[in-house]
């Protein structure tokens, strides 16, 4: 198509409003995807950073910086079924007291 003036451009013979409105609707769609995209990125950051400094805690680092040496989760269980047997015992002889 050969048009003679930008008004017939953007009227597009008539069809100007379906033309422009379905660009329009395309770039509103791109740019929320972008939008939505970037958000997402924030919070899998902000999510990571919060594992990172859970398990931060969980790991100690070596005086001589060698190698990092994890506590085993079986130590802090068997913690927890003492403290959690000591308190049975507690409780048992206060009641037979």
């Amino acid at each position: 198509m050969i048009w003679s003036s930008w008004s017939e451009f953007f009227s597009m013979g008539g069809y100007g409003v379906y033309v422009w409105g379905s660009y329009f609707v395309a770039f509103v769609c791109v740019i929320g995807e972008i939008l939505l995209i970037s958000k997402r990125r924030r919070t899998l950051i902000n999510k990571y950073g919060q594992i990172y400094e859970s398990n931060k805690e969980t790991y100690s680092v070596p005086e001589d910086g060698s190698k990092l040496d994890k506590k085993t989760n079986e130590q802090e269980i068997s913690d927890t079924r003492t403290n959690k047997n000591s308190n049975k015992e507690e409780i048992s002889n206060e009641t037979t007291s």
